[in-house]
């Protein structure tokens, strides 16, 4: 699973941290997302307590860079992508969970790399 952290700034200049997930055990941050998700679309719910997003990003945070697109309409160019080198685990409940909620997968197809410089 891959999750992304879509950015922008006030000039509508787009950046995109990707977070890939491993099957392995439960992730404990992911654990009150998920259990508090809401079941319909259009329905809201406020964290009771507070969160923080940096904990579901691994704790090493070398990553790989390129310019890219968006993976949902309008998949518009010009993104700068940030990829992080190291996985953080997920499990096979969790996978489902969320697929259960996004009724299926949201995946876009893998796209030419045509010529995309990816850089350490």
């Amino acid at each position: 699973m891959e999750a992304h952290f879509v950015h922008a700034d006030n000039e509508g200049n787009l950046a995109v941290l990707g977070v890939l997930y491993v099957l392995s055990s439960e992730n404990q941050w992911l654990a009150p997302i998920w259990q508090n998700f809401p079941q319909k679309a259009g329905e809201k719910y406020t964290l009771s307590t507070a969160f923080d997003p940096a904990t579901l990003i691994p704790k090493k945070r070398d990553y790989y860079r390129f310019s890219g697109s968006l993976t949902t309409p309008p998949c518009s160019e010009g993104v700068n992508w940030l990829v992080l080198k190291h996985y953080d685990n997920i499990s096979q409940s969790q996978v489902e969970a969320f697929a259960t909620l996004m009724k299926g997968h949201n995946n876009r197809p893998v796209q030419p790399i045509n010529a995309r410089v990816i850089v350490e």
